[in-house]
């Protein structure tokens, strides 16, 4: 029987075992993460160098631009190379560090939203007390623990895949090294693997997704008993874009990681993966950038700046 210490390499499927479809996917995907890199950078270097924008809200903004790139790079660059070179092999350490970075990605993230959702709540509910509530040292410091608790979660994860064997199969039915396929391929018992991800995905998305509609919930009373249509749309924009942005991603993650092995569908599962490792990272700078007109500003502004360094 092999395990783990044996296998110096995986065998990653890929979204077509049609090799005629490859150059539209590596076309397709390439774009994609080159819009999630262009995007994300500007939405940091927007933030970075406009001081209006040195706030809470767009601290937060900074992190999950951060994130998000984190994310999708752990991912698309290693699949566009697969195709280009037509082999479709992952080293064991190369899987492994796949696993690792996109689930401390993806556990930090959905923290993430959930603060950002306080944010939101404390801005609208308690605006005199605002300056308070979310000061610099108290963002700064549920930020580190944000990553801190996404890095430990992680490594948990990480530790119990390297203890699994692998005997049967290398060949795993998806774009990257995710934690359900690599259950799938091990004929090593996967049940304490599945409990630890279910455990997580009720205390990490499930929790974050009902402080999320928590804070929602307030926030939707206070706006409520605003008087002014004015006001209440002033309010409300404040906060839709990231409703939005927590709407799509909860929904995909919490469909993936909370169902029972038994129930997965792999090709399935790499469509909806598709959605929340690659499409969020796109539509996040999007939607921030469009339906925020400070962001919108603070972008035209570094436009300017690059142009008048380009003449000089």
């Amino acid at each position: 029987m092999k395990n783990h210490s044996t296998i110096q390499e995986f065998i990653l499927v890929g979204l077509s075992s049609y090799p005629e479809h490859n150059m539209f996917i590596f076309w397709a995907f390439f774009f994609l993460y080159a819009a999630a890199i262009v995007g994300n950078l500007l939405i940091i270097l927007a933030i970075s160098s406009c001081n209006k924008l040195h706030t809470p809200m767009y601290f937060l903004l900074i992190n999950l631009s951060v994130i998000n790139v984190c994310s999708i790079s752990t991912t698309i660059p290693k699949m566009l190379q697969t195709i280009l070179a037509q082999t479709k092999t992952i080293t064991l350490s190369g899987c492994i560090a796949q696993v690792f970075l996109f689930t401390w990605a993806l556990g930090t993230e959905l923290l993430l939203l959930a603060f950002m959702a306080f944010d939101r709540y404390a801005a609208i509910c308690h605006p005199l007390h605002y300056t308070v509530i979310m000061k610099k040292d108290i963002s700064v410091g549920v930020m580190t623990g944000l990553w801190l608790f996404g890095a430990i979660n992680s490594s948990v994860h990480t530790g119990l895949v390297l203890q699994l064997s692998f005997c049967d199969s290398n060949i795993i039915n998806h774009f990257f090294c995710e934690l359900p396929p690599m259950f799938k391929i091990s004929c090593s018992d996967t049940s304490l693997n599945e409990i630890m991800v279910f455990a997580a995905s009720v205390i990490i998305a499930v929790g974050s997704c009902g402080l999320t509609l928590a804070s929602y919930w307030f926030i939707l009373r206070t706006i409520l008993r605003i008087r002014s249509a004015e006001g209440k749309k002033k309010a409300f924009s404040t906060c839709s874009s990231h409703l939005l942005v927590v709407s799509f991603y909860y929904s995909t993650i919490i469909y993936t990681f909370l169902r029972p092995a038994s129930a997965y569908s792999l090709e399935e599962d790499k469509v909806i993966a598709i959605l929340y490792s690659v499409v969020t990272p796109v539509l996040n700078p999007l939607i921030y950038s469009l339906r925020n007109t400070d962001v919108k500003e603070a972008l035209i502004k570094l436009k300017d700046k690059c142009w008048l360094f380009k003449k000089d």
